[in-house]
């Protein structure tokens, strides 16, 4: 008798969710169409684009629905992420981080030429004149008879202290590097402070942005008397959007983990400047184990990530928490503990790298206790590091 394959998670449309075999990730579909609807008419009320970050979902069916909904296109860090999206339709692409190994370069490039037809668009970051030069090059190597163009910005460190180059004069070097390439134009500024997106208090966050705007605003003054026009300027998070956006100075938005939400998301106070959105993801989990003083659940490290801290339980407020996790465990301590057997729903700590663990995404439509399964979502560029 011959083996059928084993296969994860082999739950079909229309299904109950009590069918989804656990542990498995899970999008409540009405929550995260109402998430998206809310986060595309704030940008269209403050008249900025919105670019949304498809690293966090990494799929190229989410990424559609988001630029149905009125997104220009998408943000991605990786070139293999650029591929996968590329691949799955998305015509709009911006690689929001440095790519300087000519060989990552031509692989980008020959994307782009190579649905050119289609009408495809891809910008990159940089912050050094060697990842504009082998830009420059890769786009000869490739193409050395085409007339296409790939836009470029400069990324400016404003406080994060990872990529970019100090504000201020540090940008014009670049920009006159880029002004010697035709088929390379300067799009403007990448300014984006991660760390300011989980500040807890909306004081904190706000002075964090003050001192990013004054650095892009001497970045921008610094170009403009060299000559240089900055035309779009681009960033924000889901934990500091309100601010750019009000702010005059950007014009685009790249919030990505509004559409899912996490635990580490909601520690943050809430800004009345910007909306609130909900837990729209999830990691389906039962009681495997109940023993004196605990319960465990067959939800571990494999299943979520634990970088930004552990899980919360949905539902449950502080009656059962999460406490600690390995591989394949999840210990449960509470003055209630659940029974065995009993289905218990995670909200991740981060969703970028728990989506990661996962290669599809099962949307559920009606709620998380009653509802259907209506999609299989295919996680795209789950893996693509490169």
């Amino acid at each position: 008798m011959d083996q059928q394959p084993f296969r994860k998670n082999s739950v079909h449309s229309g299904q109950s969710v009590n069918a989804i075999d656990t542990p498995a990730l899970v999008i409540d579909l009405d929550a995260m169409e109402r998430n998206l609807r809310v986060m595309q008419r704030f940008a269209d009320q403050h008249h900025v684009k919105l670019r949304p970050h498809a690293k966090m979902h990494k799929s190229a069916a989410l990424a559609q629905q988001q630029i149905g909904a009125g997104a220009v296109g998408v943000c991605v860090q990786k070139v293999s992420e650029a591929l996968a999206m590329a691949q799955g339709g998305v015509r709009d692409i911006y690689v929001s981080n440095e790519i300087v190994l000519l060989s990552k370069l031509e692989l980008l490039v020959s994307v782009f030429i190579g649905l050119e037809s289609q009408n495809i668009k891809i910008s990159i970051a940089v912050d050094s004149l060697e990842g504009i030069r082998n830009l420059a090059q890769a786009l000869h190597n490739v193409d050395a008879q085409g007339s296409a163009q790939i836009h470029v910005f400069i990324e400016i460190d404003v406080g994060q202290a990872r990529c970019g180059v100090p504000p201020g004069d540090a940008a014009l070097p670049l920009a006159r590097e880029i002004a010697l390439y035709p088929r390379l134009h300067f799009a403007g500024l990448q300014a984006y402070h991660g760390r300011a997106q989980h500040q807890r208090t909306v004081a904190e966050r706000r002075a964090t942005l003050a001192q990013v705007m004054q650095d892009v605003q001497r970045t921008r003054d610094a170009l403009k008397q060299a000559g240089f026009t900055v035309e779009l300027v681009t960033g924000a998070g889901s934990g500091t959007f309100g601010i750019e956006a009000a702010s005059g100075i950007f014009g685009e938005l790249q919030a990505g983990s509004y559409l899912f939400m996490d635990a580490d998301y909601a520690q943050n106070e809430a800004d009345p400047a910007q909306p609130q959105f909900e837990h729209a993801l999830f990691v389906k989990s039962h009681i495997m184990s109940v023993q004196p003083g605990r319960a465990v659940c067959d939800a571990g490290h494999k299943s979520h990530a634990i970088d930004s801290g552990l899980p919360r339980v949905h539902g449950r407020g502080d009656d059962l928490r999460y406490t600690s996790c390995s591989d394949e465990h999840g210990v449960l301590h509470g003055s209630t503990l659940p029974q065995l057997g009993e289905v218990i729903w995670l909200i991740p700590g981060h969703c970028d790298p728990t989506v990661n663990l996962h290669d599809h995404m099962i949307g559920v439509r009606g709620g998380l206790q009653h509802g259907v399964v209506e999609r299989i979502i295919e996680v795209n560029a789950r893996g693509a590091l490169t």
